[in-house]
């Protein structure tokens, strides 16, 4: 009769080697998945992504161009894409002035005068574009990296390729995220193991005051007895994963009982706000009722980026008015804006104060961005754009004050030094001292990584 490695430590030496088994997995259970090599140097040490969803508009923000205010009235002087979300009319001039700002004299519009005054901190890259106009495909695109299968997210991904810092949080946090266009799948592990998936505080539909982690306090028994407890379950599922074998699923729940203990101990001072001083919740405009739901979820993030957790994802989204401004572009990018940009200046300011930024890296954008065509009546709308938009980052090793790539007079299409979100994707890996190209997963018969079968390092925005 042939024995299992598995059942040869179980039955020889008295089941010592059983024992040793268990030990180690206990070990590594308690542990959590520790801090991996990375396949190069690293410049940054963890991602904190600030989601815009529903499409905030390039040509309003970051990407002036004054040709577009020139022509505003006029048809768009070139073919528009084969595959429009819907159609659109003429140009539409933007109804923000820009201004220069920084040793670098970007132009920045006036609806981020905060953020503004970070310039030669950011990379604008001005040359983004996807594959899909939609929102559902485009959420799934710039977290999965597919718009079409059900993949790993992007901060599950990282989180299996560089483990974690502190092993009393999550490695992949996502504060307030949306259920809608993608949902779960864009925090998602998929076939990656299940400890890998974001954590989510909250939702989109709440306030970010409710931003808790559920049952994070057992009033039933104390820290010693529910030890004990755990002790005892732990034990039953490290010998029914002994009897099966390797089976990632049972392992990823053990290291789950596990990471869920540990985590009453840094998780509810890691949330309490209340700790921080007067100035720095001003700095952050929680004080201020336009300002204190998202400066809530960037001081999170501020606080969860210095306790050692990898991707924190910040996600606005408005439910009443997002960024998809078909119609109504005044009032409703004037107050998506006004809600974001004093916490996203405080964010980055806050970060470079204490040394922060150095080794974190901050990225801004939406799914895609807008049209500088119009839509709706009045001239007051816009609609979907992935041909060409903006996204910014800052930290972690990439060069300030620069614009990166460029779309046409008017905005609509990236022509020059065009960065595809699967580039996106692959720079972001590489800044963390991860190669997208090494960086796969077995799974169906086939390896799998991040950026699919595409992707290219953007160096040229290396600091």
């Amino acid at each position: 009769m042939f024995l299992s490695r598995r059942q040869l430590l179980q039955k020889s030496s008295i089941g010592f080697g059983s024992l040793a088994l268990a030990s180690m997995l206990s070990h590594e259970a308690q542990s959590g998945d520790q801090a991996k090599q990375t396949h190069h140097l690293p410049r940054a040490k963890r991602v904190i992504f600030l989601f815009m969803k529903g499409g905030p508009s390039q040509v309003d923000s970051f990407d002036y161009k004054p040709k577009l205010q020139e022509d505003h009235g006029k048809p768009l002087p070139f073919e528009k894409p084969r595959v429009q979300f819907a159609p659109t009319g003429n140009l539409l001039g933007s109804p923000w002035k820009f201004k220069k700002y920084g040793e670098s004299g970007i132009a920045v519009s006036e609806l981020f005068p905060n953020v503004a005054q970070c310039v030669d901190d950011l990379c604008f890259i001005n040359s983004m574009h996807g594959s899909n106009p939609a929102h559902g495909g485009a959420c799934l695109k710039v977290h999965t990296g597919s718009d079409t299968f059900v993949r790993p997210s992007m901060g599950a991904w990282i989180s299996y390729g560089l483990g974690t810092e502190n092993a009393n949080l999550p490695a992949f946090i996502t504060i307030c995220p949306t259920l809608a266009h993608g949902g779960t799948k864009n925090w998602g592990a998929a076939f990656l193991p299940a400890n890998f998936s974001g954590t989510p505080l909250g939702l989109a539909s709440q306030s970010s005051e409710q931003a808790r982690v559920k049952y994070i306090h057992n009033q039933e028994m104390n820290f010693k007895q529910q030890r004990t407890q755990l002790d005892l379950t732990q034990t039953f599922n490290r010998h029914f994963l002994e009897s099966v074998g390797e089976n990632a699923e049972l392992e990823s729940r053990i290291q789950s009982f596990e990471l869920a203990f540990r985590m009453q101990t840094e998780m509810p001072e890691a949330l309490d706000l209340a700790s921080e001083t007067e100035n720095t919740h001003k700095l952050y405009g929680t004080d201020h009722p336009i300002t204190a739901d998202f400066g809530r979820q960037c001081l999170m993030a501020r606080r969860f980026a210095e306790r050692g957790v990898r991707f924190i994802q910040v996600t606005h989204s408005n439910t009443d008015v997002q960024w998809d401004q078909h119609g109504n572009l005044r009032k409703g990018h004037e107050q998506n804006a006004a809600e974001v940009d004093q916490p996203i200046a405080a964010l980055l300011s806050d970060l470079k104060s204490r040394g922060l930024l150095e080794d974190t890296l901050v990225l801004w954008g939406g799914e895609f961005g807008r049209t500088p065509t119009c839509q709706g009546a009045g001239d007051n709308g816009r609609d979907h754009n992935p041909e060409g938009f903006t996204m910014w980052l800052a930290g972690g090793g990439v060069r300030g004050g620069m614009q990166y790539g460029a779309t046409d007079d008017y905005g609509y299409y990236a022509v020059q030094d065009k960065v595809h979100l699967h580039d996106l994707h692959a720079t972001l890996l590489h800044l963390l001292g991860l190669d997208h190209l090494q960086l796969t997963y077995r799974h169906a018969g086939r390896d799998f990584r991040l950026t699919d079968v595409s992707g290219h390092v953007v160096e040229g925005i290396f600091a």
